[in-house]
C-alpha cells in the first residue's frame, strides 16, 4: 500500500495486483479476510482509515468493471446489428446472383458472400459467448474485496 493511504487515493498497483491475485486463488464462494502488518504504528489509530481506503478502492474498481461490462454489451448489440444487416445483405445478394446469373462463378461468389456475412457475425458472437465472462468474474472479485474484513496489526519486532 502507498505510505499515505488517503481514502480517495488508489492503492499501489503492485499491492492491488497481489491482493486481487491472492483473492482469485480461493473459490468464488469462499469468505476472505485481509491482515495488514504495519512496521510503525502511527499516533492516530489507522485501522478505520486503512479499511475505508481499501474498501473504497475496490468498490471503485467494481463500479468501473460494471461500466466496462455495460460498454461491452452495448458494443455487442451494435456489432450484432451491423453483422446481421451485413449477413442479410450478403445472403440476399448471393441468392439473387445465383438465380439471375447462374453458373459456377455465381455459386463461388454466393458462397464467398455467405462466408463474408458469417465472418461479420464473429465479433458479436465472441462478445456474447466469451468476452463477458472475465469482466463479470473480475467485478465479483472486486465486490468481494470491497466488503472483506480487514485486520490491522503492528508487525512483531524481532
Amino acid at each position: 500500500m502507498d505510505p499515505s493511504p488517503f481514502i480517495e487515493k488508489d492503492l499501489d498497483e503492485r499491492a492491488e495486483e497481489f491482493i486481487v491475485g491472492w483473492a482469485q486463488e480461493f473459490p468464488s464462494d469462499a469468505s476472505i479476510r485481509m491482515r495488514v502488518h504495519l512496521e510503525q504504528w502511527p499516533a492516530d489509530d489507522p485501522k478505520e482509515l486503512i479499511q475505508t481506503a481499501v474498501h473504497n478502492h475496490f468498490a471503485h474498481r467494481a463500479r468501473i468493471t460494471d461500466l466496462e461490462f455495460k460498454r461491452l454489451l452495448k458494443q455487442g448489440r451494435t456489432s450484432l446489428l451491423i453483422g446481421s444487416v451485413f449477413l442479410s445483405a450478403c445472403l440476399i445478394l448471393g441468392n439473387l446472383l445465383t438465380t439471375r446469373v447462374g453458373g459456377t462463378w455465381a455459386v463461388v461468389v454466393k458462397e464467398s458472400l455467405t462466408i463474408a456475412g458469417w465472418v461479420a457475425m464473429w465479433r458479436p458472437m465472441q462478445i456474447y459467448f466469451y468476452d463477458w465472462w472475465p469482466v463479470r468474474r473480475r467485478g465479483r472479485v472486486y465486490r468481494k474485496l470491497s466488503h472483506m474484513p480487514i485486520e490491522v496489526v503492528q508487525k512483531a519486532k524481532g
